[in-house]
């Protein structure tokens, strides 16, 4: 029944009717306005055509690649539709680096001693860093059994070009480096899976990424991060080695601070080698030496003074890499030394601290701001400017100037407007 004629009955429906029949036009409506866009989803992969011919695209690899491809409303619910909520450090270092996951990775380190030795060879870095970044990036390729998390990546980057404004430039990049991965022939187009932002493989290569980094370690004629672990391991090493990863370094140290310490220095910037930042109290946790005093350092205290403190070196940012998030190279990092078999960290999180939500955080910069600090702006992202920020008030009304935003620091910054 056309919908207008449709309509024109409810006022002749029982009021039980006309609830149903309330739902069945939304329905209807829903349902046209979804064929609308999965139409205009169709029309854009045509429209988009000549771009990538213009890249050297052939009709052929272009067909072939969005053949079955739908649209797709889930991406863009990820990708637009993100919680306020933010997740503590210790939370995440929960889930990064927990039992399951260092047990799995003793057991591939076990079942790839040949490969990871070889590997180690040929590109310098420590083979449990690159089992760190499998277990962390595709739980050991076990992801691979669970669809739900699996997407085709032509079909994810499609459709964050054609209906995500904030991602469409990163769509449209990616979707034609895809594009031309799969022209290489190192995969076919119905095996080129993996997340909803276009991340691939074992180990999560945004396609210009695997264009540039990507390594066929197998000597099977294809770079396949996909299929072979070889490959996927590979590339990831030759990513970090690039990057300008240090052979035989670690990623960073736990370490003790005085209660006398300045942390105002402990802003991830301040560079000083080991043998300094001794001088000044800081110390390696359980009284052991650090073994090349001259190597330089930063000093990070991602949860405030009240939780553990790190001294990192070069490689810390080389694993930032693949990830710019303290936590991310931090949770590599120390995966890799749990699987490795070291210990946990020697200092507690401050589980109690109350972690801000994005107005919060928009909150104390707006504070902030009117108190004559510089926050770089009011966007909810705590970056340099804004921890600095924090510091310089915090010292000036006798708190420990860690730069760190708790709940406790809101309400004192509240309290101070």
């Amino acid at each position: 029944m056309p919908i207008r004629k449709w309509t024109r009955s409810i006022g002749r429906t029982p009021v039980a009717g006309v609830i149903s029949t309330a739902f069945l036009l939304f329905a209807l409506l829903s349902s046209e306005s979804n064929a609308q866009t999965a139409q205009g989803f169709q029309n854009w992969i045509r429209s988009f055509w000549p771009t990538a011919q213009a890249e050297g695209i052939s009709s052929k690899t272009y067909n072939a690649a969005f053949a079955g491809v739908e649209f797709d409303s889930s991406v863009i619910k990820r990708a637009t539709n993100q919680p306020e909520f933010v997740k503590p450090i210790w939370s995440y270092m929960d889930g990064a680096v927990s039992d399951v996951r260092i047990k799995n990775g003793q057991k591939m380190k076990h079942q790839h001693a040949s490969l990871l030795a070889r590997l180690e060879r040929a590109y310098g870095v420590d083979r449990h860093v690159l089992l760190a970044i499998w277990g962390m990036e595709t739980a050991y390729g076990s992801i691979f059994s669970n669809k739900a998390l699996i997407k085709p990546t032509i079909q994810s980057l499609a459709m964050l070009a054609y209906a995500d404004p904030k991602r469409s430039s990163f769509g449209r990049t990616q979707l034609l480096a895809a594009l031309k991965i799969l022209q290489n022939g190192d995969i076919a187009p119905s095996q080129m899976v993996g997340s909803w932002a276009g991340a691939m493989g074992h180990t999560q290569f945004i396609p210009t990424t695997f264009l540039l980094k990507a390594v066929d370690f197998d000597g099977d004629g294809h770079r396949d991060i996909w299929n072979s672990v070889p490959d996927a391991l590979a590339s990831s090493a030759n990513l970090l080695k690039d990057a300008g990863w240090e052979t035989g370094k670690t990623w960073g140290y736990e370490v003790s601070l005085p209660s006398s310490f300045a942390f105002e220095l402990a802003d991830g910037s301040t560079t000083k080698t080991l043998a300094d930042w001794g001088k000044l109290g800081v110390k390696r946790v359980h009284g052991r030496a650090f073994p090349r005093p001259d190597d330089e350092a930063q000093l990070i205290m991602p949860a405030g003074y009240r939780g553990p403190a790190f001294l990192v070196l070069k490689n810390f940012s080389v694993i930032k890499r693949y990830n710019n998030a303290t936590s991310y190279a931090l949770a590599i990092g120390h995966l890799a030394d749990r699987i490795r078999g070291g210990g946990g960290f020697a200092h507690e999180w401050p589980r109690s601290d109350r972690m801000l939500t994005t107005s919060e955080r928009e909150e104390v910069q707006t504070i902030l701001n009117r108190l004559g600090y510089d926050t770089g702006g009011v966007d909810g992202q705590l970056g340099s400017r804004s921890r600095a920020a924090i510091r310089h008030w915090q010292k000036k009304v006798g708190l420990v100037p860690d730069g760190f935003a708790s709940g406790d620091l809101l309400e004192a910054l509240r309290k101070a407007r």
